[in-house]
């Protein structure tokens, strides 16, 4: 608070690596202590399971969001967390919504990428092997496909429809986009992760409906890997 110059942090963020350490417990009724002083404004998770979510509200410590993957090809809030969210007014700020960039044009009718040249950052091959996980590279071509072509009746980008599908879950506050400095073409990413957020667009029953033909051929991820944050932990 000194550094930054404020008296009140807008938001603290908090992870815990080791469920079977329940310290945890102990370092957020001390953030809850000073939340209710006013020091901190928002006490929020980082991927933190529905159970261990469940287990710190009935402390009665108010947490106002948790921070997880969630997307297109990684739909496991669903399961369980994005109920028990709704129902005790907790927003999702959700990561990987766009695989890294894996969910874009760039890699419609590409090759199944394999070496390092091609995944040449930790996120695409952490969201190659989500991707794997989830179906395989074949249904993930058949799922740019049906993106591609909502993209184009709404004359957008696939990547705005995979973000705008995300925005249209019932628990989830806000979709993190990331943008490498340096990079070409960052301002364009700029100006199209705005588009999905435009009222203008709107998917459909019928884009559902195409996007839920592809993503129900897909393996069961919460079976395979567990609930949010698991793939940290095992």
């Amino acid at each position: 608070m000194s550094r930054m110059k404020v008296d009140t942090l807008d938001c603290v963020q908090f992870h815990w690596w080791d469920y079977k350490d329940k310290r945890y417990l102990d370092a957020l009724g001390h953030l809850s202590d000073l939340q209710q002083e006013g020091v901190i404004r928002e006490l929020s998770l980082t991927n933190f399971d529905t159970q261990r979510l469940e287990e710190i509200t009935n402390k009665g410590i108010c947490i106002s969001s948790n921070q997880v993957q969630y997307s297109l090809i990684d739909q496991r809030p669903a399961a369980r967390m994005e109920q028990f969210c709704v129902a005790n007014n907790i927003k999702l700020l959700t990561y990987g919504s766009l695989a890294g960039g894996l969910l874009s044009e760039q890699y419609l009718g590409k090759p199944e990428p394999s070496s390092r040249v091609e995944l040449n950052t930790a996120s695409l091959s952490k969201y190659k092997n989500m991707i794997d996980a989830w179906g395989g590279w074949t249904l993930f071509q058949d799922l740019l496909v049906a993106l591609e072509t909502i993209a184009k009746r709404h004359e957008c980008s696939v990547a705005s429809v995979a973000t705008r599908y995300m925005l249209d879950r019932p628990a989830v506050g806000g979709v993190i986009i990331g943008c490498r400095f340096g990079v070409a073409g960052a301002g364009h990413h700029i100006s199209d992760s705005l588009r999905s957020c435009s009222p203008d667009l709107r998917l459909t029953a019928e884009d559902h409906a195409a996007i839920e033909a592809v993503t129900r051929r897909s393996r069961d991820l919460m079976g395979l890997i567990g609930d949010c944050g698991d793939e940290y932990r095992s």
